[in-house]
């Protein structure tokens, strides 16, 4: 089966590759595992008969069928064809706080598919999953650099991330147009905020970093969402240490969260909308 262009899809051919991956998850007979996009069953092969139980959940209406039918009679391997951001993930699992995802998630999507699993409620134990090389240094980028934005925040505000693996273009068929690197995420718990305070993170972060090269207090005065005046600017970094005329690549996930907590009690933001 060819590679459909639409769906995203740049099979791993590379077995060492696969292995390693599989590894980094840590995944063993006792664990229960999610497949996101398993295509061809390049990880798959890997996991069948060493976990207890295998969820796969793939869109494509040919490679779905195909994994149904080589894992048929199988009580351990489910087959799911369905999209997985319109998913309920924990729905899928008998023990949903214990699971383990791994995937080789579509470029296109990637933001889309972290955030949804980090939105399920409980969060998976484990995630690894292979992404563009460039995403995954955006998400594991420090505060000063100009990698460092939205992405890094929000993920790392829950999550403990580390670089698993870089994996060259050439271990994919097609093969892509970039390198991918392997990151494992590992969501803390208890968890340490609540989904409100998520969510003004998240909105705090998009307009911070969308006037990345302002100042803090600029931003917080002009954006749509706080629209702050002088004086609560000024009463915002009394409360937090944070000088308003700091810019948001120097700020830290924990500074970020303050503020966000700091300015609730300011009813804002103002506008919060949905997207992650």
């Amino acid at each position: 089966m060819r590679a459909k262009r639409s769906l995203g899809q740049n099979f791993l051919v590379d077995p060492n590759a696969q292995r390693r991956i599989v590894e980094s998850l840590e995944a063993g007979l006792g664990d229960e595992v999610v497949e996101i996009g398993p295509g061809h069953g390049a990880l798959t092969q890997h996991l069948a008969g060493r976990v207890r139980r295998l969820v796969l959940v793939e869109l494509d209406n040919e490679l779905a069928p195909a994994l149904a039918r080589a894992y048929a009679g199988r009580d351990d391997v489910v087959v799911v064809q369905r999209d997985v951001l319109e998913t309920d993930i924990a729905a899928l699992l008998e023990e949903p706080a214990r699971a383990k995802v791994v995937g080789n998630i579509p470029y296109n999507i990637t933001t889309p598919i972290l955030f949804h699993l980090l939105d399920t409620r409980p969060r998976p134990e484990r995630i690894v999953v292979m992404i563009q090389k460039e995403v995954a240094d955006r998400i594991i980028a420090q505060p000063g650099g100009k990698t460092y934005g939205a992405l890094s925040v929000a993920l790392r505000a829950v999550a403990d991330v580390e670089r698993v693996l870089q994996v060259k273009r050439g271990a994919f068929r097609p093969a892509p147009d970039v390198d991918s690197t392997v990151i494992r995420i590992t969501p803390r718990v208890p968890v340490p905020l609540t989904d409100e305070e998520e969510r003004d993170l998240r909105e705090l972060t998009r307009a911070a970093f969308g006037w990345r090269r302002k100042q803090l207090g600029t931003i917080l005065r002009n954006a749509e969402a706080y629209a702050l005046e002088q004086l609560q600017v000024e009463e915002l970094a009394a409360r937090t240490g944070v000088a308003p005329d700091r810019r948001p690549e120097t700020i830290d996930p924990e500074t970020f969260v303050a503020l966000a907590r700091e300015l609730r009690a300011f009813g804002r933001p103002l506008l919060v909308d949905s997207r992650p």
